[in-house]
This record gives C-alpha cells, sequence and structure tokens, in this order.
C-alpha cells in the first residue's frame, strides 16, 4: 500500500490522493511516468514531487520506516505494514498494577511473526530494551497509553520505535471493547483462556511468588503470549479492513498461522483461582 500512497507529501491530502487514483495515478511510478495517467501537478511542483517520491523510494529500499511515518498522521500508520512486515513486532506486557509507585513488569512476550521471545521479572527482563532494538516497528494494543509508557519508565528509557496501536486502528473501523472484545468480533478463540484478563494476570504472578509453582508462571505466560500472537492477526485483519476503503484490495495479506506456544495454560489452577477470588468468565 505504501507505493501507492501520496497523503505523505507535503500538500496532498486524502482528497487529492483520492482524485489522483481516480485519474488512474495509483502508483509512485505512475506519478512519476509520462504514460497515459496525468497528475494535475506541472512545472516546479512536479518536480518536487518526482524528486520527493525518488528519496520515498531510497528510504524504502534503506528499510527507513521512520522517514514515512514522520510525514503520516498516526491514523495512518497501518499503511507502513505490508513493505514493513519483515522488521514489526508484537508486544505486550503484564504487569502488577496500573503504574502506581512499586509496580513493576512481570512478563513481556514480543512476536516477530515467526518466533516468541519471552521476558520475566527476576530472570531476564533486563534483556528486553537490547532485545528491541532487532526491530524498527512495534505493534500493539493500547501500547501508546500502557505498554510503551510503562517500559520507558522502567527502564529508564525512551523507545524510538514507530508504534502501530491497534485500539486506535481498529477503533477507526467500528471494532471496541479492549483486546478481548475486537478478538471475538474479528473471530479469535482464546480457548482455555477464556475468560483470563489483565487482572487475573497479576493474581497468577502472585500465586507464583507465593508457591513457586512453574504452573502458575507457565500459565501467566501462555496468556501473556497470547495477547502478543493474536496482535498479528488483528493487524493483518485490519490492514485488509482498510485496503477495502482503497482502490487496492488486490492486496490484501493472507491470515496468518499462529506459532507453536510451548507455554500452556493449567486449566487446573485458572478454575481454583477463579473459584479463590470469586471470579466468573
Amino acid at each position: 500500500m505504501l507505493c501507492h500512497t501520496f497523503i505523505h507529501l507535503p500538500g496532498i491530502g486524502v482528497r487529492t490522493e483520492h482524485s489522483l487514483w481516480e485519474k488512474g495515478v495509483c502508483s509512485w511510478d505512475a506519478f512519476c511516468g509520462e504514460g497515459e495517467y496525468k497528475t494535475p501537478f506541472r512545472g516546479k511542483r512536479r518536480e518536487f514531487f518526482v524528486k520527493r517520491i525518488g528519496e520515498c523510494r531510497e528510504r524504502l529500499a534503506a528499510c527507513d520506516p521512520g522517514f514515512f511515518a514522520g510525514s503520516l498522521e498516526s491514523r495512518e500508520l497501518w499503511r507502513l505494514f505490508g513493505a514493513f512486515r519483515h522488521c514489526c513486532a508484537y508486544l505486550d506486557i503484564e504487569t502488577t498494577g496500573l503504574g502506581e509507585p512499586g509496580d513493576h513488569i512481570t512478563t513481556v512476550a514480543v512476536y516477530d511473526g515467526s518466533e516468541v521471545f519471552h521476558f520475566v521479572h527476576g530472570d531476564n527482563l533486563e534483556q528486553l530494551p537490547e532485545h528491541l532494538e532487532r526491530y524498527k516497528v512495534l505493534i500493539t494494543y493500547n501500547g501508546s497509553c500502557f505498554d510503551l509508557p510503562f517500559i520507558n519508565s522502567y527502564f529508564g528509557i525512551r523507545l524510538s520505535h514507530v508504534h502501530i496501536d491497534l485500539r486506535f486502528l481498529l477503533a477507526s473501523l467500528g471494532y471496541r471493547g479492549g483486546l478481548k472484545g475486537c478478538e471475538k468480533q474479528l473471530g479469535l478463540d482464546r480457548a482455555e483462556l477464556d475468560g483470563v484478563d489483565g487482572y487475573f494476570a497479576v493474581l497468577l504472578w502472585q500465586e507464583y511468588l507465593a508457591t513457586r509453582n512453574p504452573k502458575a508462571l507457565e500459565t501467566l505466560l501462555a496468556y501473556n503470549i497470547a495477547d502478543t500472537v493474536n496482535l498479528e492477526n488483528l493487524m493483518v485483519q485490519a490492514y485488509n479492513l482498510k485496503l477495502e476503503q482503497t482502490p487496492f484490495t488486490g492486496l490484501r495479506l493472507p491470515l496468518p498461522e499462529p506459532p507453536t506456544v510451548r507455554f500452556l495454560p493449567d486449566t487446573g489452577l485458572v478454575s481454583e483461582l477463579k473459584d479463590r477470588f470469586f471470579l466468573f468468565a
């Protein structure tokens, strides 16, 4: 989709972009060409745009999503996904609370589209910032309000990645109700983890600290990883739905196969904790 995009060019908005598409100017090549389809721009203004598109080609070849993100509104960052999917990571964190003094990260799951990585407080969590340097785009659900500020505060850093927040992307398509609600609306099933939420994740961590029961940590990681790998499916679905609002539906992506996850939830422990804390799915 990126090579069909013009709204990142100075002075071109959504209306002008749609007008170009309607005139058959549907790609950077068509814009710069001298063929059948002509742009409404002439002289020095056209020369400026052609030069800018040349720069865009260079930055795309150099795998620089930040160059484009700097010229796109946040609601249009979905357009980067097709071109930069190979350097994206899906991220979700679990914590002891919502960011009050003393709260900290318990586990983090990162998925790059083929491999799942997990980080645990007291084990390897300190390796997370270095690991994230592998990626250029982070994809979260509500990460702009929670995950990324929490990471920045916890580690005393400032993540500079391009960030696509699915909470707002899905809301623009009419899907609301939190991550679990959006998953259900878009056909994703949590199976044994149905009814487990962020509050329950806190209980699992507390159970692990109190008993050192490895099943509590494994269940927490299974939940955290499910949150993370499902983001890829949601991102692809959102991307395809956005394409339906353009002439480029042929660019639709197939739904991804979920990865094999080695952590399985302990359904007995989940039921026990629900009974103990009067929680109902």
